[in-house]
């Protein structure tokens, strides 16, 4: 087999001979019969699938029943490149896939997929990822049931190309989670002010010190995205939730102070939407779950993919955003931010403990 190949794009790379084995490792029955799907039980941490030498992941998918209506946040997934002790990749399993807050529902993005669910807590959903994720030594993925009820049957496929080599250049994927609830808004009660948070619209934020960081990455390579997942807590004076957005995203590229390279005007700016986060799902941004969805208003997940427009950095990255215009608000904001890199990586903030991660009800 050939080295893998470091300058293939989607389409291009279907018209070229490709000298690789296809290969997957799945939960079917090995008896031959139809009990295709493995149980976590709760506690337990299952390897998924470990492969050895240089290969690529090309496609993972998911789908999970479970007596848990919370298992979306209560399971974490995580992935190992080359032996590395700690994971590249350690992340609720439902918010690895672009949907929040423990919720079911169907969306379509270039990267991440999800089908079914009814837009409430638990139930069915089929999870698909795209993200390539090469290794040089080998590759671990599993899952860990966190919860305190056993996952009856999870069901899986994680499909990889095995390589005789990959180049030194070739970056590692990560995905990490986060999360600040509430995040610490700067305006206090606004009915006791008799203002309304339109009317601090010109309050200065000069630094982004107090903005929501969704990474902070030290090595080489690019950053290609997050998805954020936000309950609008913070309301008007009147007591109907206020409009979460206004929020520029601020990227400091290799240590550099502010103002940053990369500033931006607005959350559904940088969301690539505009007047408002609109109910649509598009290849690069756009909206997974909208703040207008019944039964769950006020909970919303959105996204935004560098895929033709990865953020490069040299040494190191920090991508932000303001909760509402200069960090006014005080709502609940989780994320998971999704990028390339050399290793060794920085460590990870600790993960939330389960009763930490849960959505607000």
């Amino acid at each position: 087999m050939a080295a893998f190949p470091p300058n293939l794009s989607t389409l291009k790379a279907l018209t070229v001979a490709r000298d690789c084995r296809t290969k997957r490792q799945s939960s079917w029955d090995q008896t031959g019969g139809n009990r295709d799907a493995w149980p976590v039980q709760p506690g337990e941490t299952k390897v998924l699938a470990e492969m050895k030498g240089a290969g690529c992941v090309t496609h993972i998918w998911f789908t999970i029943g479970a007596e848990d209506d919370m298992y979306l946040r209560k399971t974490l997934l995580r992935m190992f490149w080359d032996g590395e002790a700690t994971p590249s990749v350690e992340v609720p399993v439902g918010d690895f896939f672009g949907i929040g807050h423990g919720i079911t529902k169907s969306f379509c993005s270039l990267p991440l997929t999800t089908v079914g669910g009814n837009g409430g807590y638990g139930g069915g959903m089929a999870m698909n990822c795209y993200f390539q994720m090469p290794y040089a030594k080998g590759a671990r993925i599993e899952v860990e049931n966190q919860g305190d009820k056993g996952i009856g049957a999870f069901y899986f496929y994680v499909d990889y190309e095995e390589w005789a080599s990959i180049p030194d250049a070739v970056l590692r994927f990560h995905a990490q989670w986060r999360r600040e609830n509430p995040t610490e808004g700067a305006k206090g009660d606004l009915a006791a002010q008799g203002v309304t948070y339109w009317e601090l619209g010109q309050q200065p934020n000069i630094g982004g010190d107090e903005n929501y960081v969704i990474l902070e990455a030290e090595g080489r390579g690019h950053y290609v995205g997050c998805t954020l997942h936000i309950d609008n807590i913070d309301p008007l004076p009147e007591g109907a939730p206020t409009w979460w957005g206004e929020g520029d995203d601020m990227i400091f590229i290799d240590g550099e102070k502010w103002p940053p390279s990369l500033h931006g005007t607005g959350s559904e700016d940088y969301l690539c939407h505009a007047w408002g986060m609109h109910p649509y799902a598009y290849p690069y941004a756009g909206t997974s779950l909208h703040e207008d969805q019944k039964p769950h208003r006020r909970k919303l997940s959105v996204y935004r993919f560098h895929i033709q427009d990865p953020v490069v950095f040299q040494k190191s990255v920090r991508v932000t955003i303001e909760h509402g215009h200069a960090n006014l608000q005080n709502n609940d904001y989780a994320s998971v931010a999704y990028w390339y890199q050399t290793e060794p990586h920085a460590a990870f903030p600790p993960m939330l403990p389960v009763e930490q991660r849960l959505p607000r009800e």
